[in-house]
């Protein structure tokens, strides 16, 4: 299976982008590369990445997330692969807005299974798609700042950077 990558210079350190000809398939940080290639390769086995600037134009939409216009990824396409319980954790995610958090018990619930915050916490853990999916809009039930693939300084670099572009700078946060 050939997939193309890109890399982009973020605030937050270097994302890689990678994507099929259709859907992004995985973005996550610089750092993180091995994790990425572990996830790839679980998901389809011998893989190899061709390098292509700006694959799908996500590279720029990143860019514009980046200067607060956090619309900007709403609707890339993404293929994340993963089971279907993953899948609607997933889609469940972008439905949380930006400048907004949910808790894991919360999203369990939404999904319709009061018990699932675990499993919610686990498929959150394993999101191929870090901010388009955005698994750092989640937090503990005591409203503290949980794991974050990424780490947790990322996860409240987005969390800030999105209440300041939706709320206006100078907003007291509450992390």
């Amino acid at each position: 299976m050939e997939l193309f990558i890109d890399r982009f210079e973020s605030d937050i350190g270097p994302l890689l982008i990678v994507s099929d000809a259709t859907a992004v398939c995985a973005l996550d940080y610089g750092d993180y590369e091995s994790r990425m290639a572990e996830l790839l390769a679980a998901r389809y086995g011998r893989f190899s990445l061709r390098e292509n600037s700006d694959p799908l134009g996500v590279g720029r939409r990143l860019a514009a997330y980046m200067t607060g216009r956090l619309e900007a990824v709403r609707d890339i396409p993404v293929n994340t692969g993963g089971t279907p319980f993953q899948r609607r954790v997933w889609s469940a995610l972008r439905q949380i807005p930006a400048g907004e958090t949910t808790t894991y018990g919360d999203l369990a619930r939404q999904l319709g299974n009061a018990n699932a915050s675990r499993a919610v916490g686990l498929a959150n853990s394993l999101n191929p798609i870090a901010i388009v999916i955005p698994c750092h809009r989640v937090i503990g039930a005591n409203g503290k700042l949980t794991g974050y693939a990424g780490g947790l300084e990322r996860k409240r670099w987005l969390l800030a950077h999105e209440l300041t572009a939706t709320a206006g700078a100078g907003t007291n946060l509450p992390f």
